[in-house]
């Protein structure tokens, strides 16, 4: 490998990574700014909830359609009009002046990134094919991942209080430019596979409105809960449309998702695993984050600094040990050695007091959740390595679709059990501080039997690619899961 093609990857490594940050910034920055746009644009509160729901239900919908359009139409220019449309979009929401265009601006949002975070994972698995260097690629890739989501919150803080949260969109608009800019010169040419080996229109409109339909039921569940019939009704609707459509993939001549993909091992027990730890994961991101607000009586900037140091251990972890260690022990190893860490951590958050020290009860957790450095890397490889090259879009598309189940999942099931319990405890005269510590630790508790449910499918499904050969210099290893 000559050092020039060492350089350019690394530097399409570099504006993949940009593009991943920008999207999990926006995600997380609006959590912040949520109090001010609404005060400013007059939001109703049910109808704030939409500045985070739009872009959720068009992010999660689409993930799986736009990671197959890559296959097809090449996953660069998939990647650059995703950029383009996710700018363009942050312009808008820039300048929104009322509820309306923000929460369109919002949903646009979304499109925009599933366009381009679909095939992020299928454009490295194609620049990075040795199996240590792929490693240190996802490594790095998942770093700005964690960094980007306690990052989002405090740039949320410091913009909506120096300036306004205009900035919180507008900020996107030179970062964006600029990877648009890099990413024409740095990513390799890719005209894909055509739209003739798998333009199945049916298929894309069946899995698209079951998605969208399914994602948007699971966010309304704590509003509505899970037995009304509005959530019964609509959850049968989304669930018909995509049996639907694996019907339909079963019998196209050039379906959208071939069905092959899901033979793999690895394939699919890295996305059931994702979707477990994913729902567990979200009591840290957001549970933590509301107990040091409700509870401690954190201000959105000092529960954004506080939880640094977990994107700080989780960055580190990605960055400088997964890949060594999984080429020492085996992915499957390191895996759940970050499973058992993040179980560790949703433990610990049990036994959390309601007047808890920072230093004695939380900074643990802190330290113990780099077992997510360990966790996401390990499955993005597992997830990648049974996938063919035709299919690598998909896949990517699939892993980013199975991301963003667990989270809605972890929302609608962890949060109505903590309100439930919440409500309980309230009942039976417990004070505010004390009613939602107990429902937070229902969460955790909760978390933590994900986390072992992850655990099992790990160790039962899941097995470590091996190379079939040992490549010859310039030849490119096959991985096989």
């Amino acid at each position: 490998m000559s050092t020039t093609t060492t350089r350019s990857r690394g530097l399409a490594l570099g504006v993949l990574s940009a593009a991943g940050l920008m999207t999990i910034l926006d995600g997380s920055i609006v959590t912040v700014a949520m109090p001010a746009i609404q005060n400013d644009l007059g939001f109703s509160p049910a109808g704030l909830s939409w500045t985070v729901n739009a872009y959720l239900i068009a992010f999660g919908g689409l993930l799986l359609l736009a990671g197959r359009l890559g296959d097809l139409i090449g996953r660069k220019p998939m990647f650059l009009a995703g950029n383009a449309v996710f700018t363009a979009a942050s312009l808008l929401a820039g300048f929104a002046t009322t509820p309306a265009m923000l929460i369109v601006a919002r949903f646009l949002q979304g499109v925009g990134s599933a366009m381009a975070s679909a095939v992020v994972l299928g454009i490295l698995v194609t620049l990075f094919v040795e199996p240590r260097e792929r490693a240190k690629a996802i490594g790095v890739f998942s770093f700005t991942g964690a960094a980007g989501s306690s990052i989002g919150q405090v740039m949320g803080g410091v913009l909506t209080d120096l300036l306004n949260w205009h900035w919180i969109f507008l900020v996107n608009l030179p970062i964006g430019a600029i990877t648009i800019a890099l990413a024409v010169w740095a990513l390799p040419p890719d005209r894909g596979i055509g739209l003739a080996a798998g333009a199945d229109i049916y298929g894309a409109v069946l899995v698209t409105a079951g998605l969208m339909l399914g994602i948007y039921t699971v966010v309304k569940v704590e509003e509505h809960g899970w037995l009304a019939g509005h959530t019964l009704g609509l959850g049968a609707v989304s669930l018909t449309l995509l049996a639907a459509f694996v019907l339909r993939q079963a019998r196209a001549k050039t379906p959208l998702m071939p069905l092959r993909i899901f033979r793999s091992r690895n394939v699919s027990g890295a996305n059931l695993v994702q979707v477990l730890a994913l729902s567990a994961l979200f009591a840290f991101q957001i549970i933590v984050a509301l107990h040091m607000q409700k509870v401690l009586g954190y201000t959105a900037l000092e529960t954004g600094l506080a939880m640094l140091p977990a994107a700080l251990t989780v960055g580190a972890v990605s960055l400088f040990a997964s890949a060594r260690l999984s080429a020492r022990f085996g992915i499957r190893t390191v895996l759940a050695c970050g499973l058992v860490l993040l179980f560790a951590a949703m433990v610990w958050l049990t036994r959390v007091p309601v007047n808890a020290d920072y230093v004695a009860d939380l900074l643990p957790v802190m330290l113990l959740i780099s077992g997510g450095g360990l966790v996401l890397p390990a499955l993005a490889n597992l997830g990648m390595s049974g996938a063919k090259g035709g299919d690598a879009g998909l896949a990517s598309g699939l892993f980013n679709t199975s991301q963003q189940i667990g989270s809605a999942l972890g929302v609608a099931v962890l949060s109505t059990l903590a309100a439930s319990k919440t409500e309980r405890l309230l009942g039976q005269g417990h004070n505010q501080a004390e009613a939602l510590t107990g429902g937070y630790h229902l969460a955790f508790t909760t978390a933590a039997g994900l986390l072992v449910a992850a655990f099992v499918v790990a160790m039962v499904v899941l097995r470590t690619p091996k190379a079939e050969s040992v490549p010859q210099e310039g030849t490119r290893p096959v991985v096989v899961a």
